[in-house]
């Protein structure tokens, strides 16, 4: 465990000059985005795990998108970055506090306390903005790491399918399996490397949508992330 994340964290280093440009010279942020994916390879190539990228669509990479996964593990931030296409997270606030990472992450990043309504509204507002920017947006639509001893999915919230009604871009389901077995969120910090994938769904389209049809948009990704799973951990 000690030698990936000290890979982490060179891989981050190395690469901070660069995000810094990508922070301080606003017309190569959307282009200093895709370094997300850069480091996501690197990180697992020098970590020495496998894992298998499958694409039930291939996506559009001149459009806009919002990703929703699962989430059970702190890999999974990582493991986002197979996106190819720039993209901003729409995270938790703590996030912003971890050392070098955070200042980068919330700099190029959205961050939110959701346990604050005037937080969440600019959080909204913010993801909004990085549609019309271009940039693709990645949330974890279960609000954060709720319950990681099994697979289970836990209720989703509405902002991710509201951005994406209102700005009328297509929803991908996400689905990170075995991620909660690679690295549970137990307090172990011990990352098992055994086999693993990210499957990313069939983009469900908004064109035409009303805030009306938010609660359905958010039933249909849950269920399809949630009958993916159930193909490998039965419940």
């Amino acid at each position: 465990m000690g030698y990936s994340f000290g890979m982490f964290g060179l891989v981050f280093f190395l690469l901070l000059p660069f995000f810094l440009i990508g922070i301080y010279v606003k017309p190569l942020n959307r282009n200093v985005l895709l370094l997300n994916h850069i480091w996501t390879r690197l990180f697992f190539f020098f970590s020495f795990m496998s894992i298998k990228v499958e694409w039930e669509r291939p996506i559009d990479k001149k459009k806009q998108y919002v990703f929703c996964s699962n989430h059970k593990s702190l890999i999974d931030i990582p493991t986002f970055g197979f996106i190819p296409v720039p993209f901003v997270f729409v995270g938790k606030m703590s996030i912003g506090k971890v050392p070098f990472f955070g200042y980068v992450y919330k700099k190029l990043h959205i961050t939110v306390d959701r346990k604050s309504i005037r937080s969440k509204g600019d959080a909204f507002k913010k993801s909004i903005d990085a549609i019309k920017e271009k940039k693709s947006l990645a949330i974890f639509p279960e609000g954060g790491i709720i319950n990681s001893k099994n697979p289970h999915l836990n209720p989703f919230k509405d902002g991710a399918f509201r951005t994406a009604i209102e700005t009328q871009v297509p929803i991908v389901p996400v689905t990170m399996p075995f991620n909660w077995k690679v690295f549970p969120d137990d307090g172990s910090f011990y990352l098992r490397n055994i086999p693993n994938k990210i499957i990313f769904h069939t983009p469900i389209e908004t064109t035409g949508m009303t805030l009306k049809d938010t609660d359905a948009l958010k039933n249909k990704t849950f269920s399809i992330i949630e009958n993916e799973i159930k193909k490998y951990f039965p419940y």
